[in-house]
């Protein structure tokens, strides 16, 4: 009976510690985490601050992105407060990674909310094309993405989708008139990146590209 006792003084000595230690801010990532809605709700009910980030600078709603954890991404976008610029320490966005992550809905709510689909350096046009996400392409396309955008050392989307991205993205990018004669500060085309990654497929159709742009004057492609 004693230790049964001694017992039940241990739990509640225990937990009373934990909520003691427990604070907001553990609450708001955990429900991050775990896509807890409901928990991220009342946390912002409450005044918490939606655009708090963790101790590596990351954004909460960044965080939901890459998780994935879609209920609670839909309550940051949902909530008027959540800034959806708020950027890591890398200058990524929320928009940026959802166009990474293939989140077609969220780069359209993203959107109309007016994340900014043109930020300086790499943009959410690079990160739809590295990992060839054609609809997404397609969606910031319809809403002014730069297709020749550069990041800081002169990296296009079509490069990246030459070495990283699918053949559709390869090929979208090109009948819309992205630059395929352009270098990037190492002097590389987007067939050159396709060298390099060996893509064939995207060599094959960049090299059509280019030569609809100019004959060959050393004898390649």
């Amino acid at each position: 009976m004693i230790n049964h006792i001694k017992k039940a003084l241990y739990l509640l000595v225990f937990t009373a510690s934990f909520s003691a230690v427990a604070t907001p801010s553990d609450d708001y990532f955990r429900a991050i985490k775990s896509d807890n809605d409901d928990s991220l709700i009342k946390l912002f009910n409450r005044g918490f601050d939606p655009n708090t980030k963790d101790s590596q600078g990351q954004p909460g709603l960044l965080l939901a992105i890459k998780e994935p954890s879609p209920k609670v991404t839909k309550v940051f976008l949902d909530f008027s407060k959540t800034n959806v610029e708020a950027r890591n320490p890398k200058d990524e966005s929320p928009l940026m990674m959802a166009a990474l992550k293939g989140q077609q809905d969220v780069v359209a709510r993203l959107v109309a909310r007016d994340a900014d689909v043109n930020k300086p350096g790499w943009t959410p046009l690079h990160y739809a094309a590295t990992n060839g996400h054609v609809a997404i392409i397609k969606l910031l396309l319809d809403k002014y993405a730069f297709i020749d955008a550069q990041s800081p050392n002169g990296t296009t989307p079509l490069m990246m989708a030459a070495m990283y991205g699918s053949t559709d993205a390869v090929k979208l990018l090109i009948e819309e008139g992205a630059d395929v004669l352009m270098k990037n500060e190492q002097g590389m085309t987007a067939a050159d990146f396709a060298e390099r990654g060996k893509r064939p497929d995207a060599i094959q159709l960049l090299g059509a590209a280019m030569r609809a742009k100019r004959p060959p004057s050393d004898g390649k492609w």
